[in-house]
């Protein structure tokens, strides 16, 4: 499901105010349209991120800013990031209050507010009129100021006057397996568990008597175990075939999910020789880069195949559409 998300109105009269704009200057909002630049702000333009243009457009107006003119070289990519983590353009205004811009300049350094995509957490058959999401509300300090993820909060705080403007769209790739008798296993910590509460309320509402194995992993099991009544019910109706979990705070050595996929490396094995399919949701830059490593130790040495012959092995998985992933 796709939502549209508004920005935050509180930041959105920060900028006006650092910009020395009142608000209801006129602006382009679309391509063939125009809007109050307020409003423009609160819907059309991604307002924290700064843009390379909008960085480039600082260096050029503000009196000083020779480090950062330094970091827009590309050979200094890496450092670009590590010095903009935290940062947003709210910084740049308040920081470089002699880089001036009219609100029309202003909005063509920015990029549009982009929808975002969430996967869905319930099956149209069990709630044919409700859709479920999985929103971990992104909050944190940096650089002395409270921020802010744009689309969560906006769920968290501003979403309540009964209006989100949402879309459906379609995982062609990621579904369960057509037959209903097919073993699945599914890795998903964190938010990366939303479609996997769908898969097995689907397959309950259904009767599937396929197998279902979940790693679930998160922080802290006291309050991070998202689900936990739905998947203990799960596993009580027997629709849970197993479930394994890693809470990686709970102990002085970090456990994730892709370390209790090692200690079950036999048994997965097994699954996968029986057709199981394998489905893996959630974080892209770690988790499934770990998961997908993981998965090739045990081809390998529960196989007892050689690197090319495991890689292959995946490959094939893949080829074959019962390795699928959703990741971001």
């Amino acid at each position: 499901m796709a939502v549209y998300p508004s920005n935050d109105p509180q930041l959105v009269e920060e900028i006006i105010q650092a910009l020395g704009a009142s608000g209801n200057e006129t602006v382009p909002a679309t391509k063939t349209e125009s809007a109050p630049f307020r409003n423009a702000l609160l819907r059309n333009y991604s307002i924290t991120t700064p843009t390379p243009k909008f960085l480039k457009a600082i260096v050029e107006r503000a009196s000083a800013t020779p480090l950062l003119g330094d970091l827009l070289d590309p050979s200094r990519k890496h450092d670009l990031q590590q010095y903009l983590w935290g940062m947003e353009v709210i910084d740049f205004l308040v920081d470089h209050p002699s880089a001036r811009f009219t609100p029309t300049e202003f909005v063509g350094l920015l990029s549009k507010l982009q929808p975002r995509l969430y996967s869905i957490a319930s099956s149209l058959r069990l709630y044919p009129d409700e859709v479920h999401l999985m929103v971990d509300v992104i909050r944190y300090e940096s650089h002395g100021r409270m921020r802010a993820g744009v689309a969560s909060a906006f769920l968290a705080d501003r979403a309540d006057d009964g209006f989100v403007p949402i879309y459906p769209t379609v995982a062609k790739h990621f579904h369960l397996p057509e037959n209903a008798d097919t073993a699945v296993l599914m890795v998903g910590p964190g938010t990366g568990l939303a479609p996997f509460r769908a898969f097995l309320q689907e397959r309950q509402t259904i009767g599937a008597r396929g197998r279902n194995w979940l790693f679930f992993g998160s922080q802290r099991e006291a309050c991070d175990f998202s689900y936990r009544e739905d998947l203990e019910r799960f596993k009580a109706d027997g629709v849970l075939t197993r479930l394994d979990t890693a809470f990686s705070r709970d102990q002085a050595q970090k456990l994730y999910v892709q370390h209790r996929m090692l200690e079950n490396a036999a048994e997965i094995w097994r699954w996968l020789e029986e057709d199981a399919q394998f489905f893996v949701c959630g974080d892209a830059s770690r988790m499934a880069k770990d998961v997908d490593a993981a998965l090739l130790r045990i081809v390998r040495e529960q196989g007892s195949k050689s690197v090319e012959q495991a890689n292959a092995y995946v490959e094939k998985l893949k080829t074959d559409k019962r390795y699928k992933r959703d990741v971001y």
